[in-house]
């Protein structure tokens, strides 16, 4: 026999409700999930109203005992119903026994509309049932209510089947374990896992669910340094985006534009590829982390010396090295400067924080890049440590970053950027008026 409409119902102490949503829903098949007898006063559960013989109800609370039980008055045959005993307050116990007889029953029927109406029985089996018919967005879940003329019950005859509201639920709980990735940074985890939940039909939700996708996607493509690419998707937020996260638009823009025609944008990229570094460490991707430093290490000092000398360390000429310099052409006929070496010329040839930073820190420096150098990413085999990390980390924040934003200063970006977001829903607070995005491809 196949099943059309299926109807999971909690039983307690009135059956009027359970009653109208049978007669409402019209199923080819209720599951009621009851109670047995209390193990300790002895009590009849409520399975009672399900299996018991004779005139097992009252009309009214209190009353005799004058009505049938429920799948008589509903005109049920023994075969369009069922009893699902569970423990009247054990919550797990409730929710794991309806979560799998959902499971099974739409299985065995596939294509059956399901109902799961909590309005009986004991607070734990509403919440129970409420939390598998969350869970399962197959599930259209009901209540009985009506008028209300005391905080106990509804008034007799007003009542009514209704469908709860729980959209907003739903997207928010299949959301969550993606939004999680984004306090580690993991947006592109996150748009990945939004990507694969269908979009709502409610505008409203539909827009949360799609500029939850467009920002991860759009964090995701700048962690990549795809600078021009997340600047695309973030382009119809840019004007609601609020003050705490303007300075941050500012300043992909800048990321984006054309390094050889605007000369402040290789020094924004050297800022950009900090932070992204500490993103890498915030995932305990410590390696990682480690080479991006020496990266920007040894991009800084390319940077400083073509800006402050004219120099190319890639193609130095033999007039641009200093006395007591030995840098013999390579085997591409190439006078080259590596990243050590592009720092002593850093000391001989510029000027202002530069210089006063590498007779300074040149032994730090040194330091450093031997530490770099026993990474497996570089020249050893071993892989770095968080221990290893804190000491470099503190030596950047502290003395190089400084030094760098000083000499960024130079050239018209007075300020480290923040940090890329690690809550979506700030980022959301952030938009003053939210946009409806179109639906991303």
């Amino acid at each position: 026999m196949s099943f059309e409409r299926i109807l999971f119902v909690t039983v307690g102490g009135s059956h009027r409700p359970i009653v109208r949503a049978i007669d409402d829903l019209q199923p080819d098949f209720v599951c009621f999930i009851c109670t047995d007898r209390d193990p300790a006063s002895g009590q009849k559960g409520s399975r009672q109203q399900i299996e018991g013989t004779g005139n097992v109800i009252a009309e009214a609370h209190g009353g005799p005992l004058t009505l049938p039980n429920i799948p008589t008055q509903c005109g049920l045959k023994p075969e369009q119903y069922e009893v699902l005993l569970v423990e009247a307050d054990n919550l797990d116990d409730i929710s794991d026994k309806a979560r799998t007889r959902i499971t099974t029953l739409s299985e065995q029927h596939p294509g059956a509309s399901l109902y799961a109406d909590y309005t009986g029985g004991t607070k734990s089996m509403t919440a129970g049932l409420v939390l598998a018919a969350v869970d399962d967005p197959r599930v259209e879940l009901t209540l009985v209510t009506g008028t209300r003329n005391t905080l106990l019950s509804v008034h007799d005859g007003s009542e009514a089947l209704a469908p709860a509201e729980i959209d907003r639920i739903r997207l928010d709980r299949r959301m969550e374990p993606h939004l999680q990735a984004w306090h580690h940074h993991g947006y592109g985890e996150a748009a990945a896992g939004l990507q694969r939940i269908p979009t709502p039909r409610n505008s409203e939700l539909r827009t949360r669910l799609l500029t939850a996708r467009d920002l991860s996607r759009a964090f995701d493509a700048w962690d990549r340094f795809d600078h021009a690419g997340a600047l695309q998707i973030l382009q119809p937020y840019q004007a609601r985006l609020g003050a705490h996260f303007g300075q941050g638009l500012t300043f992909l823009r800048l990321l984006a534009d054309n390094a050889e025609t605007n000369p402040r944008t290789e020094p924004a990229r050297l800022l950009d590829l900090w932070l992204n570094a500490e993103r890498r460490a915030a995932r305990h991707r410590y390696d990682d982390a480690v080479a991006r430093t020496y990266r920007l290490l040894e991009w800084t000092a390319q940077w400083i010396l073509r800006r402050q000398a004219g120099i190319d360390t890639s193609n130095l000429q033999p007039e641009e090295i200093p006395s007591g310099f030995d840098i013999p052409p390579g085997r591409h006929g190439k006078r080259q400067a590596g990243l050590f070496l592009a720092w002593q010329l850093v000391r001989e040839l510029g000027h202002g924080e530069p210089v006063h930073f590498m007779k300074a820190e040149e032994t730090s420096l040194r330091g450093h890049l031997d530490a770099r150098n026993v990474s497996i990413l570089a020249h050893g085999y071993m892989p770095v440590r968080a221990e290893d990390w804190v000491p470099i980390q503190k030596w950047f924040s502290e003395r190089f970053i400084p030094m760098l934003q000083a000499e960024v200063d130079t050239v018209g970006r007075p300020v480290l950027p923040r940090q890329l977001p690690t809550c979506l829903e700030d980022t959301i607070q952030a938009l003053k008026n939210e946009p409806v995005p179109r639906e991303s491809a």
